[in-house]
This record gives C-alpha cells, structure tokens and sequence, in this order.
C-alpha cells in the first residue's frame, strides 16, 4: 500500500471515533478562551497516539502543540474548537430548537474543523511511524477564533517560529482551496466615565457616559463614509449604564471591530475612529478610556501551497455524501430565505464559477471541486489564520459540510455541524490536509519555494497587530 491510500485508509478506520470525537466537542460548546474540556479532551487524544503536549502556549491554558517525529521539515496542522453564545441547536434538526435557551453552540463548526485536523495528524503520524522518514507533524490546539485571536497571541509569542508549512481547513457549503486574502482586524473597547445625577431634578449636575456612547456611534456612522469600501466598523454596546431612566448614566461601554485588507489600513481607520471617541467624550464632559484588546493580520494566501492543496483535493476532497444526506439538506435550504440562497449563489460564482454555481440552484449539496481562484481574490471575513500566514507558508480548504446556502454563525450551521452532513465534510477534509502533508514531506523544493514565495510578500517581517502589554481574554 503506498503511503497516500495508508494515509486515507487510516483515516477511513478511524471513521466512527473521529465522528464520535466532533459530536463530543460539538455538546460541550465552550466558548472564546474557555474550552477547557475540549481542549483536554484533543490533548488526551494525541498523548495516547505518542504525541508530545506542550500546553497553556502563550499564556493562554486553552492553548497548546502536541508534536510527533524528529527534526525538518516541520509541518503544523491548525485546529480549532470554540463554539459561539447564544447558538444552542438539537443536532441535525431542521428547525431551530434549542438544546439550552440562550445557550452556546458550535454556529461555525469548529468541533469539525478540531476534529477534521486531529484526524489528518493522526494519519500522517502512522505514515512517520511506519516509514521511517524523518520530519515532525504539530498539531496546534488554537483557542479563541471566535472571540480572542488565539493564534495571535500564540504568533506573538513564537509559537510558530522554526514551522516549515502550515496547513488548515474551515467547514463550508462548498468544496475549494480557499486562496483568498482576508480582512485584518483590530477589536477595541471604549469606556466612558461621566458623573450620575437625577435626570428630572439635575440633569445639569450630570455627564451622561451613554449618551457619550451614542454620539460615538454617529460619528463612526459618518465616518463609514470616508474610509475605503472593503473597510468594516460595526460594534456592540456592551454596557448602556444601567436600565432606570431616570438616572444620568457615569458608565457606558461600547465594543468595536475595525477592518480593512491591510493591518496598516486597520489601524489608520482604527486612529480616526478613537478620535471620534475622543470627541465624544468631549461634547459630553465625560472621561474616554480607550483599550485595544485584540487584533489579527490580514490572510496571505500561498500560491505555492495552494496548488498542492488543489491536486490534493481532486481525489479526496470531495465528500462522500448518500441520498439521505441529500435529503436532509433539502430540508435545511427549505429553512434558509429567498435573499439568502441568493447571496450563496453571487458568492458561488465567484468562488466556484458560473457552471458549478448553476448547479447549485438545484443541487442540495455541493459536491463538486471548484476552481483554485486568484489569491489576489479578498473575502469579507476575518481570521487569525491570518497571523500564521504571515510568518509560514500556509493554506486552507473548505469542503462541504453544510446545505448549500446555510450561512455560518445560525442555527442551521451548529444543527449540520452534528449531523451526517458535518461529518462527511470533516472526513473529507482529514484526507485531504494529510495527503498534502505527505506530499510535502516528501518534497523539500516545494517547501523551499513556498518560502520564497512568502519572503517576497513580506520581507521577512511580522509586526503583530497586538501590542505586548496586550494580554489575552482580558475584557
């Protein structure tokens, strides 16, 4: 048996434990920097197969590298398994149902993704095991995509140093090499401190820290206006000062998100928009503290890396779905809006081309391979894959583990994300990252150009958009 079928077939014999492993994290759904059993659960896991865990990378507990083998090349496998609030659903159920009101869910499919690159490494451990060959797989327990910049804060503190290629995968409706920039992003928290006061006998005694807030909230709407159109400012209030009326509120909160295709555009817009908080504070005499608590690079995709992970995807990265697969996504696109099918299909076009996406209209599943497009594409989205990126040749797929159309962070998604649906998708992309692992192995010039190829994008530096005084999960 050559080593790719072994590597598929040790996936394949493994099936029913890995799927069981993804619904164990997909019950547990811990959020952001607080996946404590799920992250024992993958460490334990990898200890048992022989692999070395060194945890609580970067400070974070959640954090950790489970290693296996000896020396170069270095290949790490990235993989996540934080869920989302507010998203409980009952497992592969067409209607929204939630397992516990208010409750957590994996909205995003992260029990996958863990589970789908544990999967890989164990593979491709058997293949070092019973070759010989020398090399060492990772495995990268990363917490807080979600909510943390895990992988920021394990970039910031080395964590990837001496890593010769980086691979990963995300839970799609679709099948393709994801070659595509993303948008950095930068997450701040604005607090306004004013002076209380009763609002009906002397309102002229008090500063109003919400109303501080609200102003904010006006000039950035105004400030959406000049800054470049990929650009993204959104933000929650999350502290309105309190709910009596009639008390002049001396503390209000807001939370924003700044993104842009660049890091240095991020933090210009990131800049004007703490002027704006600035001016607020002004208008209102109220005090504005300002704590920039996370951030991450933009994705640079690897055209070197990439096209491997494409030859890889054309025989394994296509999930083997049944007729009751199909079935069940016909129930989950009934549950999806007119304008939301609509809004998969503009995206399909352009990630997947105009035929594939025309079958998608009818077809329940995708179950094609799309086209490897050009990694000067940007997707609106963000991730702190992409700090990993800029340090070390890295790539990602996405397959099918979803109805097509089922938009991420919904209750469709965290329902499929235990389902039949899920779980082939997450198979599917286990073969193909440890194929492309193998194939790399085996390979120093194509890690070698994967390398150069970086080099020239960034010129060998890495400035992490979290300054050092930053520490991770502090609110």
């Amino acid at each position: 048996m050559d080593s790719r079928r072994g590597a598929i077939a040790g996936i394949d014999a493994r099936r029913e434990i890995l799927i069981a492993f993804s619904d164990r994290v997909w019950s547990l759904a811990e959020t952001g920097l607080e996946e404590k059993e799920s992250a024992a659960a993958l460490q334990a896991a990898l200890e048992a197969e022989g692999f070395r865990i060194r945890s609580g990378l970067a400070g974070i507990p959640t954090a950790f590298v489970a290693s296996y083998g000896e020396g170069s090349p270095v290949i790490a496998l990235l993989g996540e398994y934080d869920a989302l609030s507010g998203l409980s659903q009952a497992a592969a159920r067409p209607a929204k149902e939630a397992l516990v009101p208010g409750g957590n869910g994996h909205g995003c499919g992260h029990n996958l993704l863990g589970v789908g690159s544990l999967g890989a490494a164990l593979a491709v451990k058997d293949y070092l095991l019973s070759s010989g060959a020398k090399g060492t797989i990772r495995y990268y327990g990363c917490p807080g995509e979600e909510r943390g910049s895990g992988k920021t804060f394990m970039a910031r503190a080395g964590a990837f140093d001496g890593v010769d290629l980086a691979l990963t995968w995300h839970p799609s409706d679709v099948n393709c090499v994801l070659q595509a920039r993303t948008l950095a992003n930068l997450s701040a928290y604005f607090r306004f401190t004013g002076r209380a006061a009763h609002a009906a006998s002397s309102p002229h005694l008090g500063r109003s820290a919400l109303d501080a807030v609200e102003l904010m909230n006006v000039g950035a709407n105004y400030l959406r206006e000049h800054v470049i159109p990929e650009a993204r400012i959104h933000y929650a209030i999350t502290n309105p000062g309190g709910s009596a009326p009639n008390v002049v509120q001396d503390l209000a909160e807001s939370h924003y998100f700044c993104r842009a295709p660049r890091v240095s555009q991020a933090k210009e817009i990131y800049e004007r928009l703490c002027d704006v908080a600035r001016g607020a504070a002004l208008m209102t005499g109220t005090a504005c503290e300002i704590r920039l608590a996370e951030g991450l690079s933009d994705y640079i995709p690897n055209r070197t890396v990439g096209e491997l992970l494409q030859r890889c995807m054309a025989p394994a990265g296509i999930p083997a779905f049944k007729d009751a697969d199909r079935d069940l996504a016909r129930s989950f696109r009934s549950s999806l809006s007119a304008a939301e099918l609509g809004s998969a299909l503009a995206q399909a076009r352009y990630t997947q081309g105009r035929e594939i996406a025309r079958r998608l209209e009818e077809s329940p599943l995708a179950e094609e391979l799309g086209p490897l497009f050009p990694g000067d594409s940007l997707l609106p989205g963000s991730t702190d894959v992409g700090d990993v990126s800029q340090i070390v040749p890295t790539g990602q797929v996405v397959t099918a583990c979803t109805a097509f159309g089922t938009v991420p962070h919904t209750w469709q998604f965290a329902a499929q994300a235990a389902s039949s649906i899920g779980h082939e998708g997450m198979l599917a992309a286990s073969r193909v990252l440890a194929l492309a692992c193998l194939e790399a192995f085996g390979d120093p010039g194509l890690l070698e150009r994967a390398k150069a190829e970086l080099r020239e994008v960034t010129g060998g530096r890495y400035e992490c958009p979290i300054p050092e005084g930053v520490l991770p999960g502090v609110p």
